[in-house]
């Protein structure tokens, strides 16, 4: 009996405890080409998985384009993993969530669909594992997560767990370039030896790699900037449609290509990428719309697409 009470306890935290444990991630990566597909984004599953997980509030990417934050420390995010144990008369996935050392944070429910078509079999089955995200109400808590790998020793048979990072100060080449810049703020004075000099050159070489680490970031940050302006910028003017083997490209005038959209299971639906910015595209009552999410906020759009 007390076994089945812990039981009770357990399955009960358990929703709570991967909900917390999923907020603690502020991005989502997604592959463009899943295991087990032949093509990029074949049946369109790469790109409604990126909408779907948009749609929830993470911030998404795509495998080979990720932002300057996450570049330099991947373990940010979840990478998502679409296991597909399909046959022959029904489609079934279902969604993975791994850190950024490959161990499992979460999985989605199963999602079936006995659909004909691959296209909207797919579709529909990740909208049905998808479910599962929905009800765990994701909002990034903020949380600065240790990205230090961890090592496991045996002493006397009995298995301890110690960090394997260690402060800077143990490097000796640190501790030697630290008490030398303390030594010449107490004392500017120079002493004519040599082994100052070696001294002096260190300290001077260790100076110019900082500020050139500092002037590299630079740049970086600016070509950030510009992108996301260039996302905000309102799409105007005609629009001519150019067919891509599940969609189609709009380009303006110019010509310059203002935005991509891919088919969808229902007709005069598309999902949309404009520069990095996820939304979709539809029609009614004659016209088109272009409608994404912008600082919490739906934005909807008119356009002129001539197909």
């Amino acid at each position: 009996m007390k076994h089945f009470f812990l039981a009770c306890i357990l399955l009960a935290l358990f929703p709570v405890l991967t909900r917390a444990q999923v907020n603690d991630y502020k991005y989502v990566v997604v592959p463009k080409k899943f295991d087990g597909f032949k093509k990029e984004n074949q049946y369109q599953t790469s790109t409604l998985v990126k909408y779907l997980f948009t749609e929830e509030g993470f911030e998404t990417a795509y495998a080979d384009d990720l932002p300057l934050e996450l570049s330099a420390n991947r373990c940010k995010a979840l990478f998502v993993k679409l296991l597909d144990n399909s046959n022959m008369f029904t489609t079934k996935t279902s969604l993975v969530l791994e850190d950024c050392q490959g161990r499992e944070v979460f999985m989605t429910q199963e999602g079936k669909s006995k659909e004909k078509e691959y296209k909207e079999s797919f579709g529909e089955a990740i909208r049905e594992a998808f479910v599962s995200v929905k009800g765990l109400n994701y909002k990034y808590s903020g949380k600065e997560l240790n990205s230090d790998p961890v090592t496991v020793s045996y002493r006397n048979d009995v298995k301890n767990v110690e960090e394997k990072s260690k402060p800077k100060n143990l490097n000796p080449m640190v501790e030697q370039k630290a008490t030398m810049e303390e030594q010449s703020y107490k004392d500017r004075t120079p002493k004519p030896s040599t082994l100052k000099k070696i001294n002096q050159a260190v300290v001077d070489q260790s100076a110019t790699q900082s500020v050139q680490s500092y002037e590299s970031k630079t740049p970086k940050t600016t070509d950030v900037k510009s992108e996301v302006s260039s996302v905000a910028e309102p799409i105007s003017g005609i629009l001519y449609a150019q067919k891509l083997e599940n969609g189609y490209q709009l380009v303006d005038s110019t010509p310059k290509i203002r935005m991509k959209i891919f088919e969808t299971s229902m007709p005069n639906y598309y999902l949309a990428d404009a520069n990095g910015q996820s939304g979709v595209v539809f029609e009614k009552d004659g016209n088109w719309f272009f409608e994404y999410q912008k600082e919490g906020k739906t934005v909807t759009q008119e356009l002129e697409i001539k197909f």
